[in-house]
């Protein structure tokens, strides 16, 4: 089944006015046996807990939170050149926890991870994970959900809300999914305290695909993927910050 003719099955649900009542991307749980092998045995609780007593030690400006896309920004990974250069200069935080769903982002916010800081900008992009288990509408209104979490523990901070980034998957419904999700995370943008960013595009070659070159799983940056992917966000992030944000220099 093609593309369009997914989207179009999913865009009448809505019309339709679907409803799931029973939805487990607004059910904050934990992954507390979790382990990352090919982060040097890495536990998901471990790096929550690191999160929760480091934070404290500096004026933390800057908050990142997501999944592995997001991970892939730590010292074990892709980005880590492009975030010691660009990010940590902010005391940035980074949140994401590779294989996470919307549901464990609300039970780390609940269990304490944003407390005790106070930064001008969120950047968050999560719900890939959730689209085996979730509709686009639940994913969606997950990611509103970890929107609110934040906005009510840090009434402060800005949100640059990230659509989630495009995938390249053997199931069509991956990609539709991700569309339609996508359409209805942007009607969270509310101009001030929430704004949303698609920078899909920017990952895609002139035909449309997400090139090896970048995405060599057709999900997950290399180091090429995260330099696009902070230049994407670059001005928007100038502009929350208040203050311009640094280029990238490769050395």
């Amino acid at each position: 089944m093609c593309l369009p003719l997914l989207l179009s099955i999913l865009f009448s649900s809505i019309l339709a006015g679907v409803t799931y009542a029973d939805n487990s991307a607004l059910k904050p749980i934990p992954r507390p046996d979790h382990v990352w092998n090919n982060k040097g045995g890495e536990t998901w609780v471990g790096r929550h807990e690191a999160i929760k007593a480091t934070k404290s030690k500096d004026q933390v400006d800057l908050i990142f939170v997501g999944d592995s896309i997001t991970h892939g920004w730590d010292t074990t990974g892709a980005g880590t050149k492009i975030w010691k250069q660009v990010y940590e200069p902010f005391n940035a935080v980074n949140m994401g926890f590779g294989g996470d769903r919307t549901e464990h982002v609300l039970w780390r916010f609940n269990d304490g991870e944003l407390d005790g800081i106070s930064p001008k900008v969120a950047v968050i992009m999560i719900g890939t994970n959730n689209w085996r288990a979730n509709t686009f509408q639940e994913i969606a209104e997950g990611v509103e959900a970890v929107c609110g979490g934040l906005r009510t523990r840090l009434p402060k901070t800005k949100i640059l809300l990230l659509a989630i980034f495009p995938r390249v998957s053997s199931d069509p419904w991956a990609g539709a999914n991700v569309v339609m999700a996508n359409r209805l995370i942007e009607k969270l943008d509310d101009g001030k305290w929430i704004n949303f960013l698609d920078i899909g595009s920017t990952f895609r070659d002139k035909k449309g695909r997400l090139p090896q070159e970048i995405m060599p799983d057709g999900l997950h940056p290399n180091e090429a993927g995260y330099e696009v992917w902070a230049e994407a966000i670059r001005p928007k992030l100038s502009e929350l910050m208040g203050v311009d944000v640094p280029k990238y220099r490769s050395q």
